[in-house]
């Protein structure tokens, strides 16, 4: 059963919650500052895809692990008008060589990634040293209330939604991976539970 949820269920779950207004008008404050060689971490989906500058960017890879989330982000592909390959892959263990892309893009994944700390470590490697991550996750909230509720509730919306994870940390996590926080702003979402609304952003250099 939990792997017909998965299948079937999980793709939907996370395409309608990540593309509600709330989500939306987050990852439209730091996809359309993208450029050159883009890398989007988690693209299944293909969310964030109309909101590229074709101006500034001339090219956007992708690995995502879903191959029904896949499926959605090559449809989405075909109506934008930016070169983009989207492949089947997991953050952690990018096909990509040293020092390659001019921006890596990540948008509500390193919640749902299996090891945080590798794949921030990934796209700290395949980044030009010139290049910057842009950022815009979900996590760890710090008020202490908030915070007791995500402990409580994460074992549970893991198994629901794919492995997500509410109490991970998202600034200090990019920090302590090696990268410098160059801008940067946070808030609860509105019109989300606050256990789920907890959304940092923003941009860091290596």
């Amino acid at each position: 059963m939990a792997g017909l949820w998965d299948r079937y269920v999980v793709p939907r779950l996370i395409g309608f919650c990540c593309t509600q207004p709330p989500v939306m008008k987050r990852r439209a404050k730091v996809v359309p500052r993208a450029h050159g060689r883009v890398l989007e971490l988690g693209a299944g989906g293909g969310a964030n895809f109309a909101l590229y500058d074709p101006h500034r960017v001339t090219s956007v890879e992708g690995v995502d692990p879903s191959p029904e989330l896949l499926t959605r982000a090559h449809r989405a592909a075909k109506t934008e008008g930016i070169p983009f390959n989207i492949e089947p892959g997991v953050a952690e263990a990018l096909p990509f060589s040293d020092a390659s892309f001019d921006t890596v893009l990540t948008t509500f994944t390193l919640c749902s990634v299996q090891d945080q700390a590798q794949a921030l470590a990934e796209a700290r490697r395949v980044l030009k040293p010139e290049g910057r991550l842009l950022f815009c996750e979900h996590g760890a909230a710090p008020d202490p209330s908030v915070a007791k509720w995500q402990r409580r509730i994460e074992p549970v919306w893991k198994r629901i939604g794919g492995g997500c994870h509410l109490t991970r940390p998202v600034s200090a996590a990019i920090a302590q991976a090696g990268f410098r926080i160059a801008e940067q702003e946070q808030g609860y979402m509105e019109k989300s539970p606050r256990w789920a609304g907890w959304v940092e952003w923003g941009e860091a250099r290596i």
